[in-house]
């Protein structure tokens, strides 16, 4: 990887994401909570999810994990209050298009995924920029089913 490559993988408002992730920690007493873990990178997230009506009510997030990581957890936290279970997998599996079939960025609201695009082309990158949203759809199916 080129210098010039960094840097556009690795922009400004990548890293400010990174810096500033909504809902970080734990949930005191979680309906739901999925860990997920990449084995390449060793990158991982926790979810804590609250439902209610079918929807996050109360969302939370340990995050450890490289800046794309981070990024895409932020994106993921800014978003995730009010989301039932099929518009997390939508974007979970839009997400996953996005970074490894040339699909569209995921529709609204996730379209803040866009940031991640330049990171396509970095394969090594992929699942730790997928645990957010797949943490977070185990976490909702956890919840849901010992409702």
């Amino acid at each position: 990887m080129s210098d010039s490559d960094l840097i556009k993988l690795y922009s400004a408002r990548i890293l400010g994401l990174a810096a500033d992730i909504p809902h970080h920690g734990r949930l005191a007493a979680p309906q739901g909570t999925a860990r997920r873990r990449s084995p390449l990178c060793g990158s991982t997230v926790t979810a804590d999810v609250m439902v209610k009506d079918g929807r996050i009510a109360a969302f939370a997030q340990d995050v450890k994990a490289c800046a794309l990581g981070q990024a895409s957890a932020a994106v993921l936290g800014a978003v995730v209050i009010g989301r039932t279970l099929p518009e997390l997998h939508a974007a979970r599996d839009g997400l996953r298009a996005m970074l490894k079939a040339d699909g569209p960025v995921p529709a609204a609201p996730f379209e803040g995924y866009e940031v991640l695009l330049p990171a396509r082309d970095y394969t090594n990158r992929h699942a730790s920029i997928l645990l957010p949203l797949e943490a977070v759809c185990e976490a909702m199916e956890a919840a849901l089913a010992a409702a």
